[in-house]
Order: C-alpha cells, then structure tokens, then sequence
C-alpha cells in the first residue's frame, strides 16, 4: 500500500494495544505515519513491521527535536502528557491528541460515553447487552475490550465507550449522544497532581454532549453545563423527575424510574447496592437514546457481571467468596464493602493490599469499623493499609495470596463473605487483576469442602 505524504508527518507516541490500532487506522486510510517508543521492542512492534513496514520507528528515549517536527502526536493513553519531551512539541505549536479523538472525529452514530472512578466496565458491558437486546448492531469497546478505531470497521447504528482518564486528556470533541461520569474518589495520584486536575480530565467526557446522566449520590458526578442540557440522573434515593432510583413497596425494593416501578431488586441476579446503582446508570442511559425499557429489564434480569468485579467465587461452610480484584483504588473498594455489607447477614473478611498509587486510604476506615470482622493485608502497601486502618478490625499480615485466602476462611463465620477488594493495583505481585483474582479463585477452590 502506498501511503500519502505530506511535509510534516503524524507520530504515534506509544505502542501497544491503542498504538497499534491508531497505526491500523492511518494504515487503512494511506496516511503516513512514525511511531516513537520508549520501549527497545514495545508490545506490538512485530504486528506493526507486518502490516505497516514502511513506517518509520523510533525507539528509545523520546525526542523533543522530533516531535516537534510532526503535524500531529498521537499519543497513547499510558504515557502522560507532562513527559517533557511531549510538552516540548506541545510549546512548538504540535497539537497532541489520542486516538478517540480520531474516533470521534470520524464515527457516524451515537456515541454512548462512560466514565467514573469505578464500574466502567460493568456498565458500559450492560448497556452494549441492553442496546444488542433491542435488536441494535451496537459496538462496544474503548478502554475495555476493542480499542476505539477498531469499532468503526463496525458499521455499527450505536457506539457504547468505556473512557479512562487517560483517554479524555487527549480528547477534545467528543461529541456524544450522551454521557456521564458515574462517580469520582481518588485514584491515579501517582499521575494527577490532585484531585482538581483528575476531575477536569474526566469531565472532559462531556465536551459536546447533547444529553448527560448524573449520579445523585456523588456531586462530582455532575459537570458545570448549560442547564437547559437534557440531564437524567440516578441513584439509590427515591427519584424524581427524569430520574431512576430505589422505592419500596410491601417491604421488597424496586428499581424505579420517576414514580413508576420497573423490576423488584429480587429479580436482579447482581448483589450489592453499588450494583443496584450500576443497573440504574445503565437503564438511564439506555433510556436516553430510546432502548426499549421491556428489552432493557430482560437483560438485567439476565446479567451476572463481569469477571473480577463482585463476582462470586464459592460458598463453603455458609461463608460466600467474592472476587473484586479489579477494585485497584480505594473508591471502588469502598463501594463493594458498603454494597455487600447491606446484602450480608454476617460481617466481611476483606482481603487488600497492592500498589496504593500514593493514594489515601483513609475513607476506608469507617467502612472497615462498621462492616468487616477482619482484614487480611499483603502486597507492597500492606504497612500503609495497616497503619490508617489501625482500630478499626483485626488485622492480620500475610505474604502471599494463598495464605490470605486460608487466613481469611479460618477467621470466617457462618454467615459471613470473604471479599478480594484489595483498594490497590496488582503490578507489585501479579501480571494484572486478572491474574490476582484468578488465583483468588484457585486458593478458595483448594480450600476444605
């Protein structure tokens, strides 16, 4: 394939997964290109050199020089734009986006835009099931599952993405159908200066909108627009106008959307009232590009989550073991001990520990004096978990998952969940959250019967 040239050419900042699919996309299109890595041989680079052998590479450390010579710096989410070499090419007048931009730019349906501290993946994965049980030829992907230019091969009717921070930084227009920020707590410390500028990066979710949702229950969830902006919102409160909520009726709860039940919280095969809240985001987005709410209550009815997200593992000796590996900050963490603690009639044996990302674990101690029996610490932060939680519940130091998990089942009773929601990234003792909770789930399969 020929491609076409021009004076200044487009880099791509950064391989992998998303590099290769921006490579992918300007490939396909005949638009020449660069790619710059840090990396001496970056995850993808043999896939690039097969189907892109004319694009120049440069690995190793990034070259301010070089990269102010390019028309365009695509930059891939993992490397942050205060890299100096990219601010460099940023002063000289480059202009730095990523490559949902270049989605945005170019997709032809709605797009329905998810962000939040947590449950993404979850609700973005339910409202793709909602639109496809509606009978919509819906792509789903972005920062979960297919990278975002890879969806427009598609030919899809409905766009539903999953964004990460990192994604909208280099985001200017998204232009979405609808969008929301589900919830904010800290996380990316060890990126962001605070919580001001990861908050203004995920609010960049709604540049362009034409509707959002709202999170009743966080007020960080809701952006500073034009009021007349059509809002729908959610949460576990009784809802009003526009909104979906919680009611109760001859002692069962209901998921509820203004004043009209739709489906008793019994019928869901989801626990938990931070999934509750996942249901009611993903049916208030769906209502907002006019899924069809009878298709929309069937797939709830019918979803189980996603793997490491609350799922559950085993019940041994009346005790119930979850998986909530992915819960890498301390917001989601929070959420699944507050959401199990309302749906146990025991106490919780929480596992944690990991990479804290310099983060405050401090708004785990109230949850952990008033709803865990113990918690069960290891990883590379277990000190820093231990000191903030020091009062709160029993503590018990171990060095290895397989050891949590007999720790955990011995201080279990009856009634009682064991919970992997370690408040903390994997990387300091696994190859990802995947890995830590697979093991999870091999350790209690080993357990006594």
């Amino acid at each position: 394939m020929s491609l076409i040239t021009t004076d200044k050419q487009r880099i791509i900042v950064g391989l992998g997964k998303t590099g290769l699919s921006v490579a992918r996309y300007l490939a396909g299109r005949g638009l020449a290109f660069a790619v710059a890595d840090t990396r001496e041989n970056p995850p993808g680079l043999d896939q690039l050199k097969r189907f892109a052998p004319m694009a120049d590479l440069h690995l190793g450390e990034l070259d301010p020089v070089l990269l102010s010579k390019a028309s365009e710096l695509i930059v891939s989410p993992g490397i942050a734009l205060s890299e100096s070499a990219l601010q460099t090419a940023r002063q000289a007048g480059v202009s730095l986006i990523g490559d949902v931009e270049l989605f945005a730019r170019e997709a032809k349906a709605p797009i329905i835009a998810i962000t939040g501290s947590n449950a993404k993946s979850t609700v973005t994965t339910l409202v793709g099931e909602m639109a496809a049980a509606a009978g919509k030829r819906v792509a789903v992907g972005g920062n979960l599952g297919t990278p975002a230019l890879d969806l427009l091969d598609e030919k899809a009717e409905l766009y539903v993405l999953e964004l990460s921070s990192f994604q909208l930084e280099t985001t200017d227009d998204l232009n979405a159908e609808v969008a929301t920020v589900l919830n904010m707590s800290a996380d990316h410390m060890d990126r962001y200066p605070g919580m001001v500028a990861y908050h203004q990066a995920k609010h960049r979710i709604f540049r362009g909108t034409r509707q959002i949702v709202v999170n009743r229950d966080d007020s960080l969830s809701r952006p500073l627009l034009n009021e007349q902006l059509p809002c729908w919102t959610f949460g576990l409160s009784r809802p009003d106008f526009k909104g979906f909520g919680l009611t109760k009726e001859d002692g069962e709860q209901f998921l509820t959307f203004e004043f009209k039940p739709l489906i008793a919280i019994s019928e869901l095969r989801m626990r938990g009232a931070h999934n509750h809240s996942n249901a009611l985001a993903a049916l208030a987005l769906g209502h907002a590009v006019g899924l069809p709410m009878d298709s929309m209550l069937q797939t709830l009815q019918e979803f189980t989550g996603l793997p490491h997200r609350c799922q559950w593992v085993a019940g041994l000796s009346g005790v119930d073991y979850y998986d909530d590996s992915k819960a890498t900050n301390v917001g989601a963490a929070l959420a699944a001990i507050k959401g199990f603690a309302a749906d146990c009639s025991g106490k919780l044996v929480l596992i944690a520990g990991g990479d804290g990302k310099g983060a405050d674990f401090a708004p785990l101690r109230e949850a952990v004096r008033q709803h865990c029996r113990a918690v069960v610490l290891l990883g590379r932060d277990a000190h820093l978990l231990a000191e903030t939680l020091d009062g709160c519940a029993q503590l018990i130091s171990v060095d290895t998952l397989e050891q949590a998990v007999e720790t955990a089942a011995g201080t279990a009773q009856a009634g009682d969940m064991v919970l992997l929601s370690p408040a903390c990234a994997s990387l300091d003792m696994f190859r990802n959250f995947e890995e830590r909770g697979r093991l999870f789930a091999e350790a209690v399969g080993r357990l006594p019967q």
